[in-house]
């Protein structure tokens, strides 16, 4: 548990610092409201650190890290979407998809492509089923965040 006090103190806080940057610049260049552009950068920095926190505690294979973890970061960015778009009364979409950006999977891509040029088949075909794994439970993120707004939206206006 040290271990992991100390990877919060050192790499955790680069991380959420560099999520937030990346997310907020993605957000600029999406040319969403100047206005979402600080809290949609909170929003991917804490799917993020939501991600690597899980990556880092979970003691299991590097597919089912990535799964879990992905779905998580993906519950988490769609609960604060909707909890910052009822706050700055705009659309969720204008959060989810900057705070995204750190989750693609876009060095997992790179490898396949890379991977089937150089003629590894075998190695590009792991990378694929990392895609694939991501790319899905991202999605399934989504759709459980949802229903969990739905529910919150629900019991609060019921």
């Amino acid at each position: 548990m040290a271990n992991m006090a100390h990877w919060l103190l050192t790499t955790g806080i680069m991380q959420i610092i560099l999520a937030y940057l990346a997310t907020a610049g993605f957000g600029v260049l999406l040319n969403i409201p100047r206005r979402a552009v600080n809290l949609s950068g909170w929003v991917g920095a804490a799917g993020w650190f939501t991600y690597e926190v899980l990556y880092q505690l979970l003691p299991s294979t590097i597919d089912v890290k990535l799964a879990i973890g992905n779905l998580v970061a993906a519950i988490v960015i769609g609960v604060c979407s909707g909890l910052a778009a009822h706050y700055k009364h705009m659309p969720m979409i204008i959060f989810n998809i900057p705070s995204l950006v750190p989750l693609v999977p876009g060095g997992q891509s790179y490898r396949v492509v890379r991977n089937l040029v150089t003629g590894h088949p075998d190695i590009a075909y792991q990378y694929l089923t990392q895609v694939v794994i991501i790319a899905g439970v991202i999605a399934i993120g989504f759709l459980i965040a949802e229903f969990i707004n739905r529910l919150a939206w629900h019991f609060t206006h019921a």
